[in-house]
């Protein structure tokens, strides 16, 4: 199967099981939509577009169904950025990073000020990628979700994906996969020490939400003043501070468009997802751990 087939029958499940609009919305497939956008990044590299070479690479990373596409989204808005997302073909294979000569060809041949890439299964690449040789050093957004929704959206989009992969882990088998890459060894020996046979869907997504959002702390990211933490439920709850802290962060200048597709909501109020008792303890140790990152940066 050739893998313009495989991409439309990925589609057309995703149609069928969420809406055709939620499929629009996500992917970015209004045509219309795209070509404005795509002639104002034109006009804007004709009177202010910036010497090949010197464009700054930004990686967003994090677990999937974290809200990266809202941030994606309020970011392509800006002419000044250029976008590659993991449906591109030149950036990307199979959703992963092609090789960093490829990615870094790219970058050097850009006339925008920034190159974004969401290259979410490479997140436990990012260190590596922000020692990638460009002129303008890069940056990083780690993007993440409280776990209940994170769940609630990844079964909904994958179903059991996330039990499957960690029963391969857990069993040696995960080989060259990319959800196995650079864990921790204490990681892998608690995804070793569940019986899969009997964990459900639910706590398997929970916990692959564990141990890929521990990598953020686990490769010292929390450490670093070139990755910023960012948090969909903090982003949703005050669209304006969050997508200014963005903004500040990369060194840009705050417009209206960078929050003007968010709708402005408060804390779900939905009954949390039934977890088993060791990974719903984790899971709730991590995301306090998390929100106060995000809180030492703010201050």
């Amino acid at each position: 199967m050739s893998e313009l087939t495989r991409k439309a029958a990925r589609h057309w499940r995703w149609a069928r099981q969420d809406g055709l609009s939620t499929l629009i919305e996500e992917d970015d497939l209004r045509p219309l939509s795209r070509t404005s956008r795509a002639w104002r990044k034109w006009r804007w590299r004709r009177s202010h577009g910036v010497d090949g070479g010197t464009a700054m690479p930004v990686w967003l990373v994090g677990v999937q169904r974290s809200g990266t596409n809202m941030v994606v989204r309020g970011l392509e808005e800006s002419p000044e950025v250029e976008v590659h997302n993991e449906n591109d073909g030149a950036a990307f294979e199979h959703f992963r990073l092609r090789g960093d000569a490829a990615v870094q060809r790219i970058v050097l041949s850009s006339r925008h000020r920034y190159v974004l890439f969401k290259p979410l299964c490479d997140s436990h690449r990012v260190d590596e990628l922000l020692a990638l040789d460009t002129p303008t050093p890069g940056r990083a957004i780690w993007a993440y979700r409280g776990v209940d929704a994170r769940v609630r959206s990844a079964l909904a989009k994958f179903g059991d994906a996330n039990l499957r992969v960690l029963t391969e882990i857990a069993a040696g088998r995960a080989g060259d996969l990319w959800q196995a890459q650079r864990l921790s060894p204490d990681s892998m020996q608690l995804i070793r020490s569940f019986d899969w046979g009997s964990t459900s869907p639910a706590s398997a997504a929970a916990l692959f939400w564990y141990v890929r959002n521990s990598l953020f702390f686990d490769l010292g990211l929390d450490r670093r003043d070139d990755v910023l933490l960012s948090s969909y439920d903090a982003l949703v709850a005050d669209p304006e501070a969050g997508t200014r802290a963005l903004a500040a962060f990369l060194g840009m200048a705050w417009h209206a468009g960078l929050a003007g597709h968010i709708e402005r909501r408060d804390a779900g109020t939905a009954a949390p997802v039934d977890l088993d008792p060791r990974v719903r303890r984790l899971c709730d140790g991590l995301e306090s751990r998390l929100a106060v990152a995000v809180a030492a940066q703010r201050s």
